[in-house]
């Protein structure tokens, strides 16, 4: 037991930190066909940025894929954009673990005070489920609003708070990410 709390807490849960990036997603006609419908609620008119398989230390932790509106989506802006951002799951996780990760990622771009980062890390734990292998966590970007977050196409929750929002989808697409690589990927299509 010891050992896989070791082994969870050198893998990211929702975010990004690690090594390598895996070249093989799921994207193809089918995979994108079958994600418009549960995507249009939440874009409108759903086009996929960009999407990567993320490894730590060569175990899969998820395949991350971003989608924005059919309209022009630049890199330089996207914290002015409304976004998805989807993370399916290929190892079980627990929603604290998720909720701590997400928090350590947001201190690594910018130092938080002690009592926002307790504040969002509650906020975090209360809404962020456990996930198994397969599972999704969907993350819905509203810029100067906040975040609604999904698990498994069903909503969990939002946080309403701009700020918190930035930072949080900022994990995986600053300039100041932990991981350049995968954002590159995640904004492959962007204009």
């Amino acid at each position: 037991m010891q050992r896989r709390s070791w082994l969870m807490s050198l893998l990211p849960g929702a975010c990004g930190l690690g090594s390598a990036l895996a070249q093989d997603g799921p994207a193809g006609k089918e995979w994108i066909a079958q994600a418009l419908p549960r995507l249009r609620p939440l874009l409108g008119n759903p086009r996929l940025v960009g999407e990567q398989r993320f490894t730590y230390w060569g175990f899969d932790v998820y395949h991350a894929s971003l989608w924005a509106s059919s309209t022009a989506f630049a890199a330089a802006d996207w914290a002015t954009q409304r976004l998805v951002l989807e993370l399916r799951y290929l190892r079980d996780f627990q929603g604290r673990d998720i909720a701590q990760r997400s928090i350590a990622e947001i201190h690594g771009q910018r130092p938080l005070s002690a009592e926002q980062s307790a504040a969002w890390l509650q906020s975090l734990q209360a809404l962020l489920p456990n996930v198994r292998s397969g599972e999704t966590l969907t993350g819905v970007y509203v810029p100067e609003s906040g975040a609604q977050f999904l698990h498994q196409g069903k909503p969990v929750g939002d946080i309403r708070e701009a700020e918190f929002a930035r930072r949080f989808f900022g994990i995986w697409l600053s300039p100041q990410t932990s991981q350049p690589q995968l954002r590159q990927q995640l904004l492959a299509g962007a204009a």
